[in-house]
């Protein structure tokens, strides 16, 4: 795929994960508005490693992820945009800005599902619920810890990986998963090193309470 515009950001976008933008740079209102136009409106979001994309000069990560507008809003100076992440790609050449971030990039193949996974992927979701719930005691789940998740098994791994609450480089590398089963298991050895940080976190915040 050539000349696919591109949004790099603070965090990675997950496949089958929604992405919330409020959009007011010239630039990038330049960017949907093309894409609006366009008879399949894609564009890829990658995480930015290092510096600050609006400074330039940023240095950012080789993997993203393909995003799908699925809804606009248009306010008075800004748009706020739905989109929804789909299949993974990497970035092959980033070219001139024109004037957005614009890559040519190669689509990466769907994580394939074999069902031996499945008591695996329930192990995940038990976790992830577990720890999201945690976080969001804390004010830092992004995620309701009980939302539902796709019936497809694929979807439903990403979906879970977005849910747990990590950081952005963590989460980068749950991106770079080569399997269905290797994205499962990290996404519940990391949710798993999570969990006492943020069981001590919440009780050190019950003590502040109790003071």
């Amino acid at each position: 795929m050539d000349a696919v515009p591109m949004f790099p950001l603070g965090s990675p976008l997950l496949p089958h994960t929604p992405l919330a933008l409020r959009i007011f740079e010239p630039r990038y209102l330049t960017m949907m508005g093309r894409l609006l136009d366009a008879e399949d409106p894609v564009f890829g979001v990658v995480l930015i490693e290092r510096g600050h994309e609006a400074g330039g000069g940023d240095q950012r990560a080789s993997i993203g992820t393909l995003a799908r507008i699925v809804r606009v809003e248009v306010g008075a100076e800004d748009l706020h945009v739905l989109a929804v992440g789909g299949e993974r790609a990497t970035v092959d050449r980033w070219r001139d800005d024109d004037p957005h971030p614009v890559a040519d990039v190669t689509p990466i193949p769907e994580l394939d599902w074999d069902d031996a996974l499945e008591p695996v992927r329930r192990e995940a979701e038990r976790v992830v619920r577990r720890v999201a719930t945690l976080a969001s005691t804390l004010g830092e789940s992004q995620w309701d810890p009980n939302a539902a998740v796709s019936e497809d098994p694929v979807e439903s791994s990403w979906q879970l990986a977005a849910m747990a609450p990590l950081g952005a480089y963590d989460q980068y590398r749950l991106l770079q998963a080569t399997s269905a089963g290797g994205l499962l298991r990290s996404v519940i050895d990391l949710c798993l090193e999570e969990e006492p940080v943020l069981v001590a976190r919440a009780s050190d915040a019950r003590e502040d309470d109790d003071d």
